[in-house]
């Protein structure tokens, strides 16, 4: 089993965004260094949740500072970014990794952001058309467009890909519709840490009736979120993700700001750090092995990624890093056949 780090480039209060997205950068080193897989990184727009607007620019600084690990993105927004130019974007850093760069990309949500960019027309009713450019400009090649929402005479693309027939995209899938385009389309999945482990497995199930249902073959390279928080034990890991957790939360989850000035669905962010704390991989090294065992084991996902970043102060962050790839990973990789992937 491939077992990533998910670095959403969280806004802890105390920290300016320099401290953050250096944090970020360091995190995703050190997870190189202790033994991950593979980094992604997450894209928000205007609010603290996470300060990195552009996954795929950050990934292609951290592809420049590694060396082994696989750099993703998860995820780039298809409704705010041109897909040719994500398309381009993506072969251009396919070429230069050496094949290390994996895309993901998801539809996003109506938010402020469509208003600013001016794309809101492209999130109501061009999704499925621009992942379908996406997915033929990232393979090279002659381009041409002639749909309601993309229009244009063919192109070269330029590069092509170095990864043949083209590199990894997978799509965020949060909902039937999304999962349903990406089985029509034979795309892997990514999967939110706002699902229980049961609920990501409930959602592949249905990913693949629905590959069964447009006639498609099995589709690997599915992708589930997590979070991983190891301690010495299972009372001192969630004590510290109880009380920082919600100091992100708080003001994260606030900064969603709805188009039309519309009030969307609140977490409490105490609750929500309680259930990541029930859901996933929080505790002493030995429930660590155990949580994301009975993950993979459940959902059947080629990789898992764990959100590392919760500690919050960058120090910490890089020691629970540490500790999961000396005291975690090996074990968990062990309980597949495969090894690391």
């Amino acid at each position: 089993m491939r077992i990533g780090a998910f670095l959403p480039a969280a806004g802890f209060p105390g920290q300016d965004h320099t401290q953050t997205l250096e944090a970020a950068v360091a995190a995703a080193r050190a997870a190189e260094e202790a033994g991950f897989d593979s980094v992604w990184f997450a894209e928000h727009h205007f609010m603290s949740y996470g300060v990195c607007p552009s996954a795929i620019t950050l990934a292609a600084f951290v592809l420049g500072r590694t060396e082994r690990i696989a750099v993703g993105t998860a995820v780039s927004v298809l409704s705010t970014a041109h897909p040719v130019a994500l398309a381009e974007q993506a072969a251009l850093l396919d070429q230069v990794s050496a094949g290390r760069f994996r895309l993901g990309v998801g539809r996003g949500l109506p938010l402020v952001d469509l208003e600013v960019f001016g794309t809101l027309d492209r999130y109501e009713r061009g999704h499925a058309d621009a992942l379908d450019l996406l997915l033929a400009a990232v393979r090279g090649g002659r381009v041409r467009a002639d749909g309601p929402v993309f229009g244009f005479r063919e192109v070269e693309m330029v590069p092509g890909p170095r990864t043949l027939p083209r590199p990894d995209v997978l799509l965020a899938a949060t909902s039937d519709a999304s999962l349903g385009l990406a089985a029509e389309r034979g795309l892997p999945v990514l999967l939110g840490m706002h699902q229980r482990p049961e609920e990501q497995a409930a959602a592949l199930e249905r990913y693949a009736e629905l590959r069964g249902q447009a006639g498609g073959g099995p589709v690997s390279g599915h992708v589930a979120a997590s979070v991983a928080q190891v301690a010495d034990t299972r009372e001192e890991a969630r004590k510290t993700l109880l009380e920082s957790l919600p100091r992100w939360l708080a003001p994260g989850l606030a900064g969603y700001r709805r188009l039309g000035g519309r009030e969307g669905p609140r977490r409490d962010p105490n609750a929500y750090a309680a259930f990541l704390c029930d859901a996933h991989a929080v505790g002493s090294p030995e429930d660590c092995v155990r949580r994301l065992r009975e993950q993979g084991a459940a959902t059947g996902a080629e990789e898992l990624i764990l959100l590392v970043e919760g500690a919050g102060a960058a120090e910490a962050v890089r020691r629970n890093i540490a500790r999961l790839g000396a005291e975690v990973l090996p074990a968990v990789r062990a309980a597949r056949p495969g090894g690391a992937g």
